[in-house]
């Protein structure tokens, strides 16, 4: 088994740390990642994303071709990769800021209000643990317990323990709101 994710957004809002906790939570459960962060120079606002592989056996290349999920924060990051996301995927969508549906009908479109959900939450910065929580539940491959340790670990080691809390609710809410189009 290998399965290839995509996360891409504008810089800031958090797509490098989403997919640095994917990795860490599949390597806690034993398997094989690789992280392959690419972002502008521009510190905010410019285009980010990084690939995530995981899988049972050594990876060979952390390209992803044709990755099995692509989670696009923003209406540009929809239209580059949702080209690429292989048949029977998932995509998904940060229906807060991408006008558009996504175009395929081979894939699953789940659409999530990412940056509604982190402002109900209270903290907007939690727009990358929302949608990382809709992936999780649309992989179907680690369970939610072990990305919320993952996350645990990742902002306990980076001085952001008074985050921990709002981003395991984050995670649970994204989680959850996928879980209704994938029934």
């Amino acid at each position: 088994m290998e399965t290839g994710v995509i996360f891409a957004g504008f810089g800031g809002q958090g797509i490098l740390l989403a997919g640095k906790v994917l990795a860490r939570a599949g390597m806690d459960q034993g398997l094989e990642v690789t992280w392959l962060p690419s972002y502008g120079p521009e510190m905010r606002g410019g285009t980010a994303n990084c690939t995530v592989i995981l899988a049972d056996e050594p990876v060979g290349s952390p390209i992803v071709d044709a990755p099995r999920a692509l989670v696009a924060l923003n209406g540009p990051s929809l239209d580059r990769f949702e080209p690429k996301v292989a048949p029977g995927g998932a995509v998904v969508v940060n229906s807060s800021l991408v006008p558009r549906p996504v175009r395929r009908k081979d894939v699953r479109e789940i659409p999530v209000p990412v940056n509604d959900i982190a402002r109900e939450l209270g903290e907007p910065r939690t727009i990358n643990m929302v949608a990382l929580g809709a992936a999780v539940r649309a992989l179907g491959i680690l369970p939610l317990q072990a990305v919320i340790q993952a996350m645990v670990e990742e902002l306990g080691e980076r001085g952001r323990k008074r985050l921990v809390e709002v981003n395991r609710e984050a995670l649970a809410r994204g989680y959850a709101e996928a879980g209704r189009f994938l029934a």
